[in-house]
């Protein structure tokens, strides 16, 4: 995943102590994901990185809910993926800790394909770095786990925030993402279907597709077709109109509508507008349509060719819907010509 994402970022990826290329001393016993937060922090300091974009998945993901809570200054936007805000207590992780200090890893790594994927699915390599990782660092890391929770803090997180779940994943399942979700404003989730814990192994494109708008522009392109095609106006009054429960829908609006759907050059803003109109028309959203009557004009449709997509409608949608459309339509047109009133 990190070589697609590097195409438009510098991507720099952090092993767990004693995991991959990590010394396993970077912490002990009763280690907590501060510990490891300020690992990342100062690894981003040596490569005179002051401010940064975090993905982490599991552990890395609180790590990276931490970062947001404590050190908001330093994280310009965070992704959380098959992760939590607390990991159910201290006492399973304890367990766990003692059980990997006694016997190493191999028993745990055995059940790796459970905990991680969906039933016939594996990754060897990653299953073999966990058999391989340090014991003691390992079970650090249950430590820094056992002892998280963030909850009553979440809300205090102002960075965008994506939120990615497996619905098949049994340790972090999506309850635990939506309700990060649900406290932290303006977060997005997007759940994964036969994605278990490591989604990103068993779904990396579906996870690309998740990452790359979020870190990318679409939010601030999609705010600036936004505005191009239904007016400052409009949008100043939508967005002065949000409050926490709608944040995330506006969010959504201006990232997916406008970000992803309506900058995709197969159409243009023409063709975009008469398809929009039909639709409104098809539902009976007629205050919709009138304010997509004003983006048709913005986009250069003629009053002439608005009033043939509506006749079309007629057709197809049904004459009493297409008339309400011609009312809708013709008071939004005699107003723009100052004839009205």
């Amino acid at each position: 995943m990190a070589p697609e994402l590097s195409v438009t970022h510098r991507v720099v990826r952090w092993d767990l102590p004693g995991h991959g290329g990590s010394a396993p001393g970077l912490i002990g016993p009763g280690a907590t994901v501060g510990d490891l937060a300020a690992l990342v922090l100062a690894l981003a300091d040596s490569l005179g990185i002051d401010r940064f974009a975090y993905a982490g998945v599991s552990l890395g993901g609180a790590v990276g809910l931490h970062l947001a809570v404590h050190h908001p200054e330093r994280v310009s936007s965070l992704a959380v993926l098959c992760s939590s805000a607390h990991f159910n207590g201290s006492k399973p992780w304890e367990e766990r800790a003692a059980l990997v200090r006694r016997d190493g890893l191999a028993g745990l790594a055995e059940s790796a394909d459970a905990r991680w994927f969906t039933p016939g699915f594996t990754v060897p390599e990653l299953v073999a770095d966990h058999r391989n990782a340090d014991p003691d660092a390992y079970a650090a890391c249950c430590d820094a786990l056992g002892a998280f929770d963030l909850r009553d803090r979440l809300a205090g997180i102002d960075v965008p925030t994506l939120l990615v779940a497996g619905r098949q994943d049994p340790a972090t399942p999506p309850a635990h993402l939506r309700e990060i979700a649900d406290t932290v404003p303006g977060a997005t989730l997007v759940e994964l279907p036969g994605a278990s814990h490591l989604a990103v192994a068993q779904c990396p494109e579906a996870v690309l597709a998740a990452l790359r708008p979020h870190f990318g522009a679409a939010p601030r392109r999609g705010m600036e077709v936004r505005r191009q095609v239904l007016g400052d106006t409009h949008v100043d009054g939508a967005q002065s109109r949000q409050t926490p429960f709608t944040a995330r829908f506006q969010d959504f609006i201006s990232r997916y509508a406008w970000g992803e759907i309506w900058t995709d050059p197969t159409l243009t803003r023409r063709e975009r507008s008469m398809i929009t109109l039909t639709a409104l028309v098809a539902h009976g959203h007629y205050d919709e349509l009138a304010m997509h009557v004003r983006a048709a004009r913005r986009n250069g449709l003629t009053p002439e060719e608005i009033g043939a997509v509506l006749l079309q409608t007629a057709v197809y949608c049904g004459v009493p819907a297409a008339n309400s459309a011609f009312a809708a339509a013709q008071r939004v047109l005699a107003e723009d010509d100052g004839t009205e009133g």
